[in-house]
């Protein structure tokens, strides 16, 4: 190959590379959009039907069940995008309570619970699902200023609840996605991902040494007369 059959073949995979760039970014640019709009029209709904209903403690719960709802219908209809959708479609969920000073933490649960409920009723992934509504509560929940050690608890929490209902498989998949999610955020991983049968066995033999070490302590002392 001449010098300039290399130069030529160089600047062609550099256009190419070029073209895959600008049609990646376009691409991603369109789903970040998508998503943007996804947010603000569950919002604005969100918000919206709260202020009309004047039953903000109340109706919140409801409203949260029937949007998540109304969004994997929806999903199923086009055939796609639940899995892309769930995350803006949580945080669009919280940020709408919010503005009208409802309970955010209550309503992030119930968005989780809703979301992997939804998915399993549709076949699609229950884990990865629960992981973009998880995110979509935490995003939310960043963006006004909220607990995030709380929300990220009720929310992982919620899914691992839902998950529940569904089988054992689908409570470890959801576990197993979501304990990368809670790093990072103090005392949630513990406090929502307990590894309930270690605790439990080393509490035991702790009861257990503590017992035996005190029950030495009181034989020693017996025989010394104290």
């Amino acid at each position: 190959m001449t010098n300039e059959e290399t130069v030529s073949a160089t600047e062609g995979i550099g256009k190419a590379g070029t073209i895959v760039k600008e049609g990646v970014v376009s691409s991603l640019k369109g789903i970040n959009e998508i998503e943007a709009e996804i947010v603000s029209l569950v919002r604005n709904t969100v918000s919206n039907t709260l202020r009309a209903s004047g039953a903000v403690a109340n109706e919140g719960v409801n409203i949260t069940k029937d949007v998540v709802k109304g969004a994997i219908i929806a999903t199923e209809e086009v055939g796609t995008g639940l899995i892309l959708s769930t995350k803006s479609v949580a945080k669009g969920v919280v940020m709408g309570v919010s503005d009208v000073g409802g309970d955010v933490v209550t309503v992030a649960g119930q968005t989780v619970k809703g979301a992997v409920k939804g998915a399993a009723e549709v076949g699609a992934d229950v884990a990865l699902v629960a992981r973009r509504a998880v995110d979509g509560v935490i995003e939310a929940t960043k963006e006004i200023g909220g607990n995030v050690e709380e929300v990220a608890g009720v929310a992982v929490s919620g899914a691992i609840e839902a998950a529940g209902a569904i089988g054992n498989t689908a409570v470890k998949a959801v576990k197993d996605m979501l304990v990368g999610v809670v790093e990072g955020i103090k005392d949630v991983a513990s406090a929502a991902l307990p590894k309930a049968k270690t605790s439990i066995y080393e509490e035991k033999a702790s009861s257990k040494e503590a017992g035996e070490v005190s029950e030495a302590t009181t034989r020693a002392r017996g025989k010394r007369g104290e």
